[in-house]
């Protein structure tokens, strides 16, 4: 019996060891040793593969501009996979840091596109630019970052919530669509590619030496997405969920659902076309190179939405850093305030499933008069004295509006430059509003809350 449980134990400690053993091996395999996880991730660890075609580009472009080589002194890493070079082809556009380098696709004549009809066989192409991606070849990859010639990017939010992961083990990372509909049908474990999504190098190395087999099995399916993410799946890896990545399946006023961004760095947008300018009485190229004038001060802030109260007035603030702030005329309880506001249609006209979003909601008050005062970012300036933004009063057509709101004009807004521990869990900032000589003006400083301190309303 004695024998039997020394044996037992040899046995337990020689499995234990031989468990080490290969673990150490494979993170040897991976070409880099525990040391290197400490390491920061930085913007040259990634690679980015935009899908577009030689038509679309021309018209597009503008958008990649915007972060693009943003803030960089070295040329970001990644290409534009087109069907076809444009025509005609411009000058000196090899040389242009402002723009990613343009890459012909591979020929795809030979996959199977069986969808029904009002499906597009360019998903295959699109597709297979993950597989391309990784074939550019680029050293000292951590990460690759796949989106659409309409995805809007965050750089510098990209790198600090993908450094949150180890880049060594295998991850996909993305969100699924606002529409319920659409998350339904092709399903919530599907990064949307129009919103962006990630996978570690080493997931993508083994991922492009399978995917041509793999989409064989999906000639069935509507987009490129849709493959990337079945292919995916039969690895066995499942989607981590980061809310940043946006989608935006929505059309007309997306005020709403940037005013109330989750509380997560914003990582992308998507179809700028098909929305209206995210600020009043500018195009929408400038309304987000307005924005970028925020991203470039402090780009982890953006959006990140501070509330607090106002006592003498019984208003609720709510502050959407480097966008907007709204002033409720009436005390809200903070959960409501969180709710995004519907000032945006549904992606289908008619539909009403379609009109079900996988995100609370609050419909927009009929009564104008009813609706918060929204005050648009201005200018922002960064100093010794922190970061002050002024946002100003937007024209509302409402003759019930209150003295006190009407008589405001501008509100401003000092913080500190936020840095985000991508090891701790986030949590919201609080406000104060501060004392103010003039009734035409507000002044509001963000700062950290204070260990038990609540955010309500008094």
């Amino acid at each position: 019996m004695k024998f039997i449980l020394v044996s037992s134990s040899f046995c337990a400690i020689s499995l234990l060891v031989s468990v080490l053993l290969l673990a150490t091996s494979r993170i040897t395999d991976m070409g880099s040793s525990p040391q290197d996880v400490s390491d920061l991730t930085t913007l040259d660890h990634l690679v980015f593969g935009i899908a577009s075609s030689g038509t679309s580009w021309p018209k597009r472009k503008e958008y990649a501009k915007l972060w693009w080589n943003w803030k960089s002194n070295k040329r970001m890493k990644g290409c534009v996979f087109v069907d076809s070079l444009p025509t005609p082809v411009e000058k000196n556009a090899k040389n242009d840091d402002s723009l990613p380098p343009l890459c012909v696709s591979e020929d795809t004549s030979e996959f199977l596109y069986t969808y029904r009809p009002g499906g597009l066989r360019s998903a295959i192409r699109v597709a297979r630019v993950v597989k391309e991606t990784v074939a550019l070849n680029h050293s000292n990859v951590r990460w690759y970052v796949f989106g659409d010639d309409d995805t809007i990017f965050f750089p510098e939010n990209l790198v600090k919530t993908l450094s949150k992961y180890d880049h060594r083990l295998w991850y996909y990372v993305g969100e699924h669509t606002e529409i319920y509909e659409g998350s339904q049908v092709f399903g919530f474990g599907m990064a949307f590619g129009g919103g962006g999504f990630a996978i570690s190098s080493s997931l993508a190395k083994v991922l492009a030496k399978v995917f041509d087999s793999c989409i064989q099995r999906y000639p069935h399916l509507y987009g490129s997405d849709a493959r990337v993410y079945s292919c995916i799946t039969e690895l066995g890896v499942g989607l981590t969920h980061e809310p940043g990545f946006h989608q935006v399946d929505l059309r007309g006023n997306i005020f709403g659902l940037l005013a109330a961004h989750p509380l997560t760095p914003l990582l992308s947008l998507h179809h700028p076309a098909h929305t209206d300018p995210i600020f009043p009485n500018m195009t929408t190229t400038n309304s987000l190179q307005h924005l970028f004038e925020a991203v470039n001060v402090d780009s982890q802030r953006v959006l990140q939405q501070t509330v607090c109260y106002e006592r003498r007035f019984s208003w609720t603030i709510s502050v959407s850093w480097g966008y907007a702030v709204q002033v409720f005329q009436n005390n809200m309880v903070l959960p409501n305030v969180l709710r995004v506001q519907e000032t945006f249609k549904q992606w289908k006209e008619g539909n009403v499933s379609a009109g079900l979003y996988t995100f609370n909601t609050r419909k927009l008050h009929p009564d104008p008069c009813k609706r918060p005062t929204i005050f648009y970012l201005g200018n922002i300036s960064s100093g010794k004295d922190g970061i002050i933004s002024s946002y100003v009063k937007s024209f509302q057509n409402c003759s019930d509006d209150k003295a006190s709101t009407k008589k405001l004009e501008v509100i401003k807004v000092v913080t500190s430059k936020l840095d985000l521990d991508s090891k701790q869990s986030p949590r919201r900032h609080c406000c104060d509003v501060l004392p103010s000589t003039s009734s035409n003006l507000m002044e509001i400083a963000i700062r950290e809350c204070k260990d038990e301190e609540l955010i309500y309303m008094h």
